[in-house]
């Protein structure tokens, strides 16, 4: 497939560009997005943009509730839609050269650079403007602090290399924003202080609107202070929504002045309305004491520790290099486990689309990289979210009839929020994957404590909801699922998605074997009644099967389609959900994401090698991969198949599926979630690291083109560094001595293991 946009450079570390590109401006803004995972922003200008763009910033946590568009007249539908929306402001730092605005989207500027260093997090942009004969260089650097999560700094450089120009600097925090995604032109937010010009520092504290849902209102304030290099005239205003402060300097050639701009923003969620404006000026007072150089080695240094674990050194390939650091480096801008509040957004801090803030993506595909390359609280605090919602996702079922709890599509309390009832209440797959995290978090870690304890009682209550979501036919004998939309969101409403019955049934099975093994120490409660039930349904859970292909079949009637490659389609009309209507997609053959393949992929142990091949060569080549999740998936399945060209192909596909803007929707912002997914198909595809049967094992093989590829992994109390070359090289840096599988033989690692690479 070819690239459709790449904006920036090749370099390991680096995004880079030379050019401004008006056209693709949001895509820019996109992939040069910053956090810290308590606030993050887009890659927009200081300086005002009259053009085509998306202006966001956005804090963890921060939402608004909306009267659901969608749906509301059916019952059991959620009450309203729950968003992410655009917050305040704090970057703007508007210019004007002898009283006319510096604005790039109508004044052309030379030597333009834009670049974000993925080492530390910090976006460097400068160019060269000339208005009216004057000529100046700017310069422009910027990070969130990641010491000091409620702080950003912004270094704006000056200087003048033609003519005789005042230069003004209007340093605003604004919060006068909307959202795009959803009621456009909305205003979430309402005045509650501003500081009087007359005070030191400058602040804003607003709060989002009253609504009908009960639920809290949030309270924000954000501060600022400035450093300035030369003496200026200062001036001050303010309105309801936004307070600035302007200074004036008188340049002449070869002058050179500075802004060191400080802003702290501080929300409800930690600090009470009361508090903020004071906790926040104890904070800008002591980031004020700290030179810019010293605050961005804190920074530079604060990365560091978390590249020391997190690395993945790819040689010989500088494409692939760049793809896993920039995922790498956005996942963990996003998130990194300090707050069990909080979850991974699809988006993050990128973009308001997909709403929500919680997804299916975190269990099924976050967690396994969380495991790896953080402590294990951090995997722990993102079951401890679920675990914390457990009531709400137990109304949500409740509000459908059902039995159990019900974990939402898309939440940011719990309570479903999702306004489109074809995902909402037809893909309830995403409740197996909750506890498949329980399991992977357990099997993987060797620590059952959570399990034991609040685990359980998840299980149980998800394992109540399948046991009544299921029916029995009479006429077939066996329990079926009705009425659901599997993995592969191209079809809705179908009949026994095999994914859905599978981790249904495995739901069961898992919380039966658990409880019994448990039972004596738990506070969950399963009587011998249901445990019969559960194992019924078990032994009787209808598959769709066809034994004359050998396959796996993704839902009842789906082997009835017109079924034909996506090779047989004009490219043109791809992406599908950019080109065809939703009836024809539904009817279609072609299919979004892994669905079969997601089972397999989850229970590997349970399939051979030629059940796992059959069913790849029968629906990957029907995959569109239109899913930012669907390439991953793929990949690791094709490494372990030998598929070594497929497997690359789809590396490189969820490695750079937002540098090259794959599926053209990279615009409004990044896909988060999905970005574990070159993580996965470097360690658990090409490296073959699995964990069953409390065994480590590894069968790696390196792919043409590569030279070598090296990562860190965590597991079970120890730090082993894996290296892979012409020969296998696995060190264990620390904890106590393990046996590893190696291409299938038993080994013992005490220090360091070396063997030759075998073929794939």
């Amino acid at each position: 497939m070819k690239h459709l946009k790449r904006l920036f450079t090749i370099d390991p570390w680096k995004l880079t560009t030379n050019s401004l590109d008006r056209d693709n401006l949001r895509l820019q803004e996109s992939l040069t997005s910053i956090g810290n995972g308590y606030m993050g922003m887009r890659g927009n200008f200081e300086e005002n943009y009259s053009g085509n763009h998306h202006q966001g910033t956005y804090l963890a946590g921060i939402w608004y509730p909306d009267k659901t568009r969608v749906g509301w007249w059916k019952n059991g539908y959620p009450e309203y839609f729950g968003k992410v929306i655009n917050a305040v402001n704090f970057l703007a730092m508007d210019l004007f050269i002898n009283g006319v605005q510096v604005d790039l989207a109508v004044q052309e500027p030379e030597d333009f650079y834009l670049e974000l260093n993925m080492k530390n997090g910090v976006v460097t942009r400068s160019f060269t403007i000339t208005i009216d004969g004057n000529k100046v260089r700017f310069h422009f650097e910027r990070f969130l602090s990641l010491k000091t999560k409620e702080l950003a700094i912004i270094k704006m450089e000056a200087e003048l290399l033609e003519g005789d120009a005042v230069l003004k600097v209007v340093s605003k925090l604004d919060n006068n924003v909307r959202n795009e995604d959803s009621n456009y032109e909305e205003m979430f937010w309402e005045p509650r202080n501003v500081s009087d010009t007359s005070e030191k520092e400058s602040y804003l504290t607003v709060r989002t609107i009253p609504n009908d849902f009960g639920i809290e209102q949030f309270t924000v304030t954000s501060l600022m202070s400035h450093e300035l290099s030369a003496p200026s005239s200062t001036e001050r205003t303010v309105s309801d929504l936004s307070a600035a402060e302007s200074f004036s300097f008188q340049l002449s050639v070869g002058n050179q002045v500075s802004i060191i701009k400080r802003a702290v923003v501080l929300t409800s969620r930690d600090i009470e309305e009361s508090q903020q404006i004071q906790k926040g000026l104890a904070i800008l007072a002591a980031a004020n004491k700290k030179a810019y150089p010293s605050a961005k080695e804190d920074q530079t240094q604060a990365w560091a520790e978390r590249w020391a674990l997190a690395d993945v050194v790819i040689e010989g390939d500088d494409e692939a290099q760049q793809g896993i650091r920039y995922n790498l480096f956005q996942l963990f801008a996003t998130y990194y486990g300090e707050d069990e509040r909080l979850n991974i957004g699809p988006k993050g801090f990128t973009g308001e689309k997909y709403g929500g803030a919680t997804y299916w993506d975190t269990e099924a595909y976050a967690v396994p990289l969380y495991l790896a390359l953080a402590k294990p609280e951090v995997t722990k605090n993102l079951l401890m979210y679920r675990y914390n919602q457990l009531p709400q996702a137990k109304h949500n079922a409740q509000r459908q009839g059902l039995a159990g709890a019900l974990y939402p599509m898309v939440t940011f309390t719990g309570i479903e929020c999702h306004n489109e009832w074809e995902i909402t209440f037809e893909e309830i797959h995403r409740n197996g994957a909750i506890p498949y995290a329980i399991y992977n978090y357990t099997n993987y870690t060797g620590d059952t404590s959570y399990l034991q304890g609040q685990g359980l009682e998840v299980l149980a209550e998800v394992a109540r909801f399948w046991a009544d979501r299921v029916h029995f036919s009479t006429r077939v004998g066996k329990y079926m699922i009705h009425g659901v939309t599997g993995p592969n969101e191209y079809e809705n409403n179908i009949n026994n998605n095999w994914y859905t019955n599978t981790i249904a049934a495995w739901v069961l099975r898992y919380t039966s074997e658990s409880y019994k093994k448990y039972a004596a120490v738990t506070k969950a409660v399963i009587t011998e009644e249901e445990l019969t039930q559960w194992q019924q349904i078990i032994d009787n859970m209808y598959y769709p099967v066809d034994k004359e292909l050998g396959i796996f079949v993704q839902h009842d009637t789906f082997l009835d389609k017109d079924l034909k490659p996506v090779t047989a389609l004009d490219p043109k009309v791809l992406p599908l959900n950019q080109n065809w209507s939703w009836d024809k997609i539904l009817r279609s053959c072609f299919i979004k994401q892994a669905d079969v393949l997601q089972g397999i992929y989850f229970f590997g142990e349970d399939y051979s090698l030629e059940e796992k091949k059959r069913n790849f060569d029968f629906y990957e080549p029907m995959t569109v991969h239109e899913s930012s999740l669907s390439p991953s998936i793929h990949a690791v399945l094709a490494a372990e198949l030998g598929m070594e060209e497929k497997a690359v192909e789809m590396y490189q596909r969820t490695a750079r599926l937002d540098l090259d803007n794959y599926n053209n929707d990279t615009d409004d912002g990044l896909h988060i979630t999905s970005m574990t997914g070159s993580w996965l198909a470097i360690v658990q595809g090409f490296a073959q690291m699995k964990t069953a049967n409390e065994t480590l094992s590894f069968a790696p093989f390196l792919p043409s083109g590569w030279t070598k590829y090296a990562f860190h992994i965590n597991y079970r109390d120890r730090l082993l560094s894996i290296e892979i070359s012409k020969q296998v090289n696995i060190t264990l840096l620390q904890g106590k001595p393990l046996t590893v599988n190696i291409y299938g033989e038993a080994k013992e690692l005490d220090k360091e293991l070396t063997l030759p690479i075998q073929s794939n």
